[in-house]
């Protein structure tokens, strides 16, 4: 079911290499192939895709070389004013909202706080982005600050996270619906590599897809995969492949990576982060707070579908929660003229979690997972 109920995405830098990569930078105005593979083929009229602009400058080499469908650097629709660092107590918007008034939980080792909302409860711990809904982890642009005795909210995380959770579940078409799941990576771009014997991610997103496919379809979905074999597919036609498809929603398909770090495990889920905050994570990439992608638009019900997709996910695996998260540097997300989301399915860097993912019935219950986070 399209549960998408009150949502919140925010954020928790962290420095992992992850399942990252270095692309070939595509040449401006790229249109896509002049084929789509067959069961890809566009089922309605489409508008010619946009010539896009040059980007506005070159991300420097990363030491990460196993993501290049994730880090081109498209340029904004438009670059926005600064955004005014504005500050409200926490109690008084929880008054304007109808919610309860915040409750002081804990004093030592740090001071946290919960507010009960009509739609759940929220936990928040004073000087940390990292937060929770209703038991999931999720981050924050800034942390909490304590002000007077008060607990004061960053004016974008009032905005982007916390009005959310109260509002309706957004209506999808009731027909019609179209899905683009987008399996990462592929041909001469592995992504990462399994700790256990050097399987290259693009294999098991590609499986992940094809499963998934099938179950969506069963639910009245109209399902196109980006890439439906082992071939390479920019970063620009992975997008603008949705926008010929008409996509309702957006789903990117990964495995992480730590690597040479083994100890890191869990599961991640991502959103682009919303014009004026940072990013969760950046990896070492630029974090342009003021710049605005076209998929900033569905930043709201971005934040619902990842929410609902990382619950479904953790119930079915019982792997570690490490949160729904924002990111700037993932530019297959940027370009989305709908909700669109980034899944990262268990650390193939991790040896415990990479048996998992070798897995097929561990495949199959993503699939089953994503696809029962969706009517």
């Amino acid at each position: 079911m399209f549960k998408f109920a009150g949502t919140i995405l925010a954020c928790l830098a962290l420095g992992l290499a992850g399942c990252s990569t270095v692309p070939t930078e595509p040449t401006p105005g790229e249109n896509p192939p002049p084929v789509w593979p067959a069961t890809n083929a566009v089922a309605r009229p489409v508008v010619p895709p946009p010539v896009l602009p040059p980007p506005l400058h070159v991300l420097p080499p990363s030491t990460n070389v196993n993501r290049p469908d994730l880090t081109f650097n498209p340029p904004p629709v438009h670059p926005v004013p600064p955004v005014p660092l504005t500050w409200t107590a926490l109690n008084r918007w929880a008054a304007e909202h109808h919610a309860g008034a915040p409750r002081r939980l804990t004093t030592s080792p740090v001071v946290s706080y919960a507010l009960s909302t009509r739609r759940g409860i929220l936990g928040l711990t004073i000087g940390s982005r990292e937060a929770t809904w209703n038991g999931l982890t999720i981050h924050l642009g800034f942390a909490p600050e304590i002000i007077d005795d008060q607990v004061f909210i960053h004016g974008l995380d009032l905005e982007k996270s916390f009005e959310p959770l109260l509002e309706e579940t957004p209506v999808l078409p009731e027909t019609n619906r179209i899905i683009v799941l987008d399996p990462g990576h592929g041909g001469a771009e592995l992504g990462a590599l399994c700790v256990l014997d050097n399987q290259p991610e693009k294999t098991f997103t590609l499986d992940w897809a094809r499963r998934l496919a099938p179950l969506l379809e069963a639910k009245g979905w109209r399902v196109f995969l980006t890439r439906t074999n082992d071939t390479v597919l920019s970063v620009t036609n992975r997008y603008l492949f949705a926008t010929a498809h008409h996509a309702d929603l957006f789903i990117s398909l990964h495995f992480n990576s730590s690597a040479p770090d083994h100890k890191p495990a869990g599961l991640e889920t991502y959103c682009l982060t919303p014009t004026g905050m940072p990013s969760t994570v950046t990896r070492g990439y630029p974090d342009i707070t003021s710049q605005n992608y076209p998929v900033n638009a569905y930043d709201t019900s971005s934040l619902w579908l990842a929410l609902d997709v990382h619950k479904a996910i953790l119930r079915a695996t019982h792997e570690e929660d490490r949160g729904v998260r924002h990111a700037r540097y993932l530019t297959v997300l940027r370009g989305q003229h709908c909700p669109a989301v980034l899944i990262e399915g268990g650390y193939l860097s991790n040896p415990q979690e990479a048996a998992q993912i070798e897995r097929a019935d561990y495949r199959q219950k993503l699939a089953e997972a994503v696809a029962g986070a969706l009517p």
